[in-house]
């Protein structure tokens, strides 16, 4: 039996093209899978050199990227003593007692939220923190909060202890007010108006100091040996 040569040899020419086709398709792979490398490589540095490279040890032992939110400059911070709106949204968010005022207990959820999520446990809702909360922030009215009155330190803890150093906090039943849960009573003997709850920080403290030289801690009950 006789070969056709001239179609075995066709079928050579043939047979070198596909193999040629594949391996530039191979090399055209290759190429691709290199250049998606260094795209990933260049985005992740980029976002490293945005972020300030800081770093903070995660909660399993592992490390991530993260900011320290107390060093943030332009947006809006929420730290221990801020109160308002914005505030009993971060509460929310964290499931703690919605007050309104940002004393010790959500400083504590903070700082614990902050671990969970591999950034810098400073208890300082700032842009980082909010923003993995999905806390919507507003603008509110400035503020004339806050008290310029030497409170001694056993006062300062007492408040602690009674309101969490809330001037605006209510006792579940409503009966006592206040940054240092005064009762109404009590209140008005010291020579207050209104609702204590209402009142300047400044004029608690005020009025506090006054009851402390009075009769010492035994008006705090519970709270006295804070």
């Amino acid at each position: 039996m006789t070969h056709n040569r001239s179609t075995h040899g066709a079928r050579d020419p043939w047979r070198a093209s596909l193999r040629a086709s594949r391996e530039r398709r191979a090399a055209a792979r290759r190429t691709r899978r290199w250049t998606l490398r260094r795209r990933g490589v260049a985005a992740c540095a980029a976002a490293l050199m945005a972020l300030g490279g800081g770093a903070a040890v995660a909660g399993d032992g592992g490390t991530s990227t993260a900011t320290n939110d107390s060093a943030g400059a332009s947006s809006v911070t929420l730290k221990p003593g801020s109160r308002g709106a914005n505030v009993k949204r971060l509460q929310r968010k964290l499931r703690v007692q919605v007050s309104g005022y940002y004393g010790p207990l959500t400083k504590k959820a903070v700082k614990r939220f902050q671990r969970r999520a591999g950034l810098a446990p400073d208890g300082v809702a700032g842009p980082a923190t909010l923003s993995r909360l999905g806390v919507r922030i507003t603008r509110e009215p400035a503020q004339s909060g806050g008290s310029d009155v030497q409170v001694p330190a056993v006062l300062q803890r007492i408040a602690r202890c009674e309101s969490g150093g809330n001037p605006r906090a209510v006792s579940a039943d409503g009966r006592y007010r206040g940054k240092y849960q005064f009762d109404l009573p009590t209140w008005r003997s010291l020579g207050g108006t209104g609702d204590p709850a209402e009142a300047p920080e400044s004029v608690q403290d005020r009025l506090a100091i006054k009851l402390y030289r009075q009769r010492g801690t035994a008006p705090w009950g519970r709270c006295a040996n804070a």
